[in-house]
């Protein structure tokens, strides 16, 4: 059996919402204006959660391509940064369903997915849907929790669908997971397993905020800022549609391929960092690449993707799909350092 629990938890959508980008195009200037349509709804997207979340333009904007993307990102950064924040005000910029579910070391699946309860009036037993049947959830310290509940989240993130009992449920799509981690406190924390940091398209680093951001932060904290909904579910749709048809020419597909392949095997292109690098990035780091691209040559209203917009998104595809080796830890060089020179010293075409 096979169905959604949520079916008839929730009202309608509502079938009259008109879509901003054209569903049908017919031809390559309707494309060109679609694309450039695509282009504002993510300009507009950055400018309202802008106004909510001070700086981290860069992250935000990463953000909005993982979401074109269809993809789940992992969020590192010192409690306090703002993270439970900007992803509760994505959600809310692109009108989708938000849950947030903290992670401690007691959760158990059935906290994340739901359970069934059996109903003596009845005789039957009901599923009760958990957190997890929504748009966007917010795995809030998500390596607190024990390796049944990563387990739990895994098959969520990779196949859209939850397993309760003998019975399995797709989830809502849009589906996507927003998972956030403290890089300095690790007592009482679970190391993710690689399988399931290799499922998060990005992993963005939300650093501390410079003098005039904090100030801005102070100033905002005493006003009340609603966040409006840009996008529809629909719109939502079309534009991720519009990204799948970004033009991506061979050499660059060859480019990307080039550097995922130097992460396993630096000493082949004579790389300086090869001592560094102790397990390369997977077949998924070159998809992350590809399809991310399309979308930053999209965000800026391109139809073709370039080589800068590969050494844009690089960083975030790969630094948690690289393994640094005992000698890079003990000289404190970062999986950003080697990403950089391998950036660098790969051919660019």
């Amino acid at each position: 059996m096979n169905h959604n629990p949520e079916a008839n938890l929730k009202p309608e959508q509502d079938q009259a919402t008109q879509p901003l980008l054209n569903q049908s195009p017919t031809h390559n200037s309707q494309n060109n204006q679609n694309l450039v349509q695509a282009a504002q709804i993510l300009a507009t997207l950055r400018t309202e959660i802008s106004q909510v979340i001070a700086g981290n333009q860069e992250l935000i904007d990463l953000m909005l391509i993982a979401i074109a993307c269809r993809g789940h990102v992992l969020l590192e950064g010192m409690p306090g940064v703002a993270k439970t924040t900007l992803v509760k005000t994505v959600a809310q910029a692109l009108g989708l369903n938000f849950k947030r579910i903290q992670f401690t070391p007691d959760l158990l699946p059935s906290d994340l997915i739901g359970t069934s309860i059996y109903n003596p009036k009845t005789l039957e037993f009901v599923i009760k849907p958990g957190p997890v049947f929504t748009n966007i959830v917010l795995a809030d310290e998500i390596n607190r929790a024990p390796a049944k509940v990563q387990s739990a989240l895994l098959e969520c993130m990779q196949e859209q669908q939850v397993t309760i009992g003998n019975e399995s449920f797709k989830l809502d799509l849009p589906f996507l997971v927003f998972a956030t981690q403290n890089p300095i406190e690790q007592s009482g924390t679970y190391l993710l397993p690689e399988a399931q940091l290799d499922r998060f398209m990005f992993k963005l680093l939300v650093p501390y905020p410079n003098s005039e951001v904090e100030k801005q932060i102070i100033t905002r904290s005493q006003q009340v800022i609603q966040t409006h909904a840009i996008i529809s579910k629909p719109q939502l749709t079309l534009l991720q549609e519009l990204v799948d048809q970004v033009y991506v020419d061979e050499k660059i597909i060859e480019y990307i391929v080039k550097i995922v392949q130097a992460t396993r095997n630096p000493a082949k292109f004579k790389l300086t960092i090869a001592g560094y690098i102790a397990l390369g990035a997977s077949p998924r780091a070159s998809l992350a690449i590809y399809h991310s691209a399309k979308a930053y040559a999209l965000m800026h209203q391109r139809q073709f993707v370039i080589p800068d917009d590969i050494k844009a998104v690089a960083p975030a595809c790969l630094r948690h799909r690289i393994a640094r080796s005992y000698e890079a830890q003990a000289n404190q060089i970062s999986t950003d350092n080697i990403i950089a020179d391998l950036l660098e010293q790969i051919v660019t075409p």
